[in-house]
């Protein structure tokens, strides 16, 4: 007789009749399997669900369990610039920054976020575990707690955002800067917003504690009947990375390694994180498999006013870079040419799922990247995060690319399909990056948006 199983649903929003698909929150990458639950994969339709972001706003919890590490310590700031390309000589308490982390080679193995919220103390988001392996293969005076599990966090994102928030909250967010925090309750509950998002478009995160999430993500949905507040599942939360123009591991490209992290990562059995599966025409051992920041347009975040890993390795490409970040607009006509090849009996074709080619069912530890060439069929970069964007009716992907290759309006070709299977040419053309270049967050002046709190 076959052993049940029971399915845990996730305790970061609540129970909906109406959703019948499900897949492992993102969380489930950096904790061990299942302990986030399953998380909706779809609400109202992904296509809906991405236009939020431009019309309404969303809320997102498929994150959850939200990746999340507190540093304690005389060494806290030193043990995060050891392994950091940024700068730490402005690092007051109270701010945030986005830290991009790399092996000896100049590879990018993550990337996160850390605020400075006391002397001597930092919390941070998506680092661990690389933070705990830097920790045991160092010497530091710090003590650490990981917070994963016991927090949640909410994202959203969209012009609507700040006024759900302070309609949920009752009272003045106008005031929070990009990459900064504030505390305030909603539901009676302590919370902490935090301005920051991917979306392109303004947006906020909402932090608290575990117990407190399931009431705060209620009376943020209430506040935001009016606005127009759209529920996103996962399937529509992955396509906005593109879209916006932020790469992102295990989006555009996999974690790189350095020497023990494989083992440690299984001993921890995460899996996910030590054994990367990938798809597409860029070979897996291929060099654009892994990407330093240079070939993510991040170059300017990179300081060497301090020594961490990698410096040596960065300072030699930053003489040298041969690539840049660029977005792709795919053909239409290309692209429908693959799926009429799959109704050719003679052909085997790699199937291009629409709308993204990242299997949210088969985990995140798989990455789909694709060769970009030139009219001769020289290799000139890599592509990765391709999907269908319903607000721009545009398939988007973005590239690695040649710089020389990289002017708006340059035609190039995608290599469809697998290594094995009768691969295609899509043609493709440079186009602005990002694609979503207006109203963005990091730019919006708040004075200009009503208040929503009474």
């Amino acid at each position: 007789m076959q052993e049940k199983t029971l399915v845990k649903h996730t305790p970061y929003v609540p129970y909906d009749p109406e959703v019948f698909t499900y897949v492992m929150s993102e969380g489930g990458m950096i904790t061990p399997a299942g302990s986030g639950g399953f998380h909706p994969f779809e609400y109202d339709g992904w296509y809906k669900e991405c236009l939020s972001w431009h019309e309404s706003c969303y809320i997102h919890a498929g994150l959850n369990p939200i990746n999340t590490y507190k540093i304690k310590g005389p060494d806290a700031i030193k043990l995060l610039a050891d392994h950091s390309v940024n700068s730490f000589k402005n690092f007051p308490v109270g701010r945030s920054k986005h830290l991009i982390m790399c092996n000896e080679n100049g590879h990018i193995i993550i990337h996160g976020l850390a605020q400075h919220v006391a002397e001597n103390e930092v919390i941070t988001y998506w680092l661990w575990p690389y933070l705990e392996f830097a920790i045991k293969s160092g010497d530091y005076d710090v003590t650490t707690e990981n917070l994963t599990g016991k927090v949640f966090g909410y994202q959203m994102g969209g012009p609507r955002n700040l006024e759900i928030l302070e309609a949920a909250c009752g009272e003045n967010l106008h005031d929070i800067g990009f990459l900064r925090y504030k505390y305030t309750k909603i539901a009676g509950k302590d919370v902490m917003i935090y301005r920051i998002g991917m979306a392109g478009k303004l947006a906020y995160e909402v932090h608290g504690k575990i117990e407190d999430a399931l009431p705060v993500y209620e009376a943020i949905l209430e506040a935001g009947k009016s606005f127009g507040l759209v529920k996103l599942g996962r399937h529509a939360y992955r396509v906005v990375h593109t879209e916006a123009g932020f790469p992102q591991v295990t989006v555009h490209f996999p974690f790189a390694g350095r020497e023990g992290m494989v083992e440690y990562f299984m001993g921890l059995d995460l899996t996910q994180l030590a054994m990367p599966s990938f798809t597409g025409s860029l070979p897996a051992n291929h060099k654009l498999q892994l990407r330093t920041p240079y070939d993510l347009g991040w170059g300017n975040w990179v300081n060497f006013d301090h020594d961490f890993i990698g410096k040596e390795a960065l300072k030699k490409v930053s003489n040298e870079s041969k690539y840049t970040v660029a977005m792709l607009e795919w053909d239409p006509e290309s692209v429908l040419s693959i799926y009429r090849a799959n109704f050719d009996e003679t052909k085997n074709i790699s199937v291009m799922e629409w709308a993204e080619d990242f299997s949210n069912f088969r985990g995140s530890n798989e990455y789909h990247s694709d060769l970009i060439l030139d009219k001769n069929g020289n290799e000139i970069g890599a592509s990765s995060g391709r999907y269908f964007s319903p607000y721009f009716h545009k398939m988007l992907s973005l590239a690695t690319i040649e710089t020389k290759f990289a002017s708006i309006g340059t035609k190039v070709n995608v290599l469809w399909g697998d290594p094995g299977t009768d691969q295609m040419k899509i043609e493709a053309v440079v186009a602005k990056y990002p694609y979503i270049d207006e109203d963005r967050n990091e730019h919006v002046d708040t004075s200009t948006i009503p208040y929503g709190f009474k």
